[in-house]
């Protein structure tokens, strides 16, 4: 695929290393950032096979192969043990765990509360949300420093309280955001025992920080539920007409069936997981693509001018560049860095034949960067999202959001929701990487960036402070008291701002 590449940013990543290295320093790397396992081959070969210890893995990133996996022969490659122990934690009972008859219940009974015509209705709560954070910086002096990725979470988060959870979602957000921190850097962690196929049962570290999270998950969602049941039981007001009432009388269209409470919860639980950490992750990594890139950022600056103005509705259509950035955002910094499934039957992929019991990954994070099936992959460019460009993109090629039956049901939600806050902020404010900032993306089951993003905030209309770039640290902090004298100065600040 090639088309003009208008810009040379190379947004920072792990350099990938000649060869994959021995079992010791995969583990370890394993632990630090699984970015970092992967070697130069995977970047320029069509699939690779490697040997674990008691497995053999292919590494899957040839588009007809992909088709094959994830839609031909989809029965055939069903969720690896790795992928059900990280989804058992709270996930085990929702439609991102489920397998056979149960996910085929569930994505019927679930599918029409995502329909395009229910998604196009929430343009509305979505610009609410992010008018209300524009309101909230407003207020702040010019030059305060914020920790955008903390920022996009707790936007996000209001997101879902306006759409999916209209009675709030109760407590303080920054203790919520908090402990999704924590949730997603404990079940995220892949270690020996995962390598060697130990069950579930096997201690891992940080269960017991895992327990204590999940109990107060537990207890938010379950007295949403409850408040929400009582309201919809009384003969008072109608309750709220959105997801979670939606979700409360949802029955399968097939059977009648209505979903379980645990059900319930975990769907819940997936919906603030895959619906809040995800997006706020690309909102973010879009937010730091575009302080690099005057031209991006002018481009979408007035296409905001041009379209905020109009009807909400069908806002995010007409946002085209504004949808492009955000699209190479998901390209470069997928949420999801890799797919597992294992091979219940042999099967042939490409020149490889793939035993009963073989792991089959398709990362996105590679597939993205892949040097026969994207022109200078490394460079942050909209434009491939533009136009006839965007035409010959591989459709097994771009997987930010899966492919196939198992694709995410909540996409269209998802990419509407950041193309529209992000228009809304580029359009009102200036925004610069803090002094010194150190970016890097780390995967931790969602790929984040691994120190925040610290960002100068500036209301339009003063100097401009982006019109030089600022510096950059593209590698991982090696001075753990400078990470910590960062992240105590952006997290002062953020405290000064009141919660949604």
């Amino acid at each position: 695929m090639s088309h003009t590449v208008s810009t040379q940013l190379i947004p920072p990543w792990p350099t990938p290393p000649d060869r994959l290295p021995g079992l010791v320093g995969l583990l370890h790397r394993l632990r630090r950032n699984p970015l970092e396992c992967w070697s130069a081959e995977f970047f320029r070969e069509p699939i690779v096979r490697i040997r674990l210890p008691l497995l053999t893995a292919y590494i899957v990133s040839d588009p007809e192969a992909i088709r094959r996996v994830l839609m031909d022969n989809a029965a055939n490659y069903r969720k690896d043990p790795i992928q059900r122990r990280i989804l058992a934690n709270g996930l085990a009972d929702g439609l991102l765990s489920v397998e056979d008859e149960r996910w085929e219940t569930q994505r019927r009974t679930l599918a029409p509360l995502l329909a395009k015509r229910t998604v196009i209705s929430f343009s509305s709560a979505i610009r609410h949300a992010a008018e209300q954070l524009a309101g909230r910086w407003e207020k702040l002096c010019d030059g305060t420093i914020l920790d955008v990725a903390a920022e996009m979470t707790l936007v996000t988060l209001n997101v879902l309280a306006l759409t999916i959870f209209s009675d709030g979602i109760g407590g303080d957000p920054e203790d919520f955001r908090s402990a999704m921190n924590a949730y997603f850097g404990v079940i995220g962690r892949i270690g020996i025992f995962d390598l060697m196929g130990l069950p579930a049962s096997v201690p891992r570290p940080g269960r017991a920080r895992l327990r204590r999270t999940m109990a107060y998950f537990e207890g938010v969602i379950d007295g949403l539920i409850e408040t929400r049941r009582r309201r919809m039981g009384s003969f008072g007001a109608a309750p709220p007409n959105d997801l979670l009432t939606l979700l409360l009388r949802a029955d399968d269209p097939t059977t009648g069936r209505a979903m379980s409470l645990t059900e319930v919860r975990s769907n819940i639980l997936t919906f603030l997981s895959a619906g809040h950490e995800t997006t706020a992750n690309a909102l973010a990594w879009s937010i730091f693509l575009l302080s690099q890139s005057p031209e991006w950022r002018m481009r979408v600056r007035e296409e905001a001018r041009r379209e905020l103005d109009g009807p909400v509705e069908g806002l995010a259509d007409r946002l085209v560049v504004t949808k492009a950035v955000v699209q190479e955002a998901l390209r470069l910094y997928p949420p999801i860095a890799a797919l597992s499934r294992t091979a219940t039957e042999p099967d042939t992929i490409g020149q490889f034949q793939i035993g009963r019991g073989a792991l089959v990954v398709i990362a996105p994070y590679v597939l993205h960067r892949h040097s026969t099936l994207w022109d200078r992959p490394e460079v942050f460019d909209p434009a491939r999202f533009l136009g006839d460009a965007k035409r010959e993109v591989p459709r097994f090629a771009y997987l930010p959001f899966g492919i196939g039956p198992r694709t995410c049901i909540g996409a269209s939600f998802a990419l509407q929701e950041a193309t529209i806050v992000l228009a809304v902020l580029m359009e009102r404010f200036e925004l610069a990487l803090a002094p010194d900032a150190k970016v890097w993306p780390v995967q931790s089951v969602t790929l984040r960036p691994a120190y925040g993003i610290p960002m100068r905030l500036m209301r339009r209309g003063g100097v401009d402070p982006l019109t030089t770039r600022e510096s950059v640290t593209s590698g991982p902090l090696d001075n753990a008291g400078g990470e910590a004298a960062a992240g105590d100065l952006v997290m002062q600040r953020t405290a000064q701002i009141e919660g949604y």
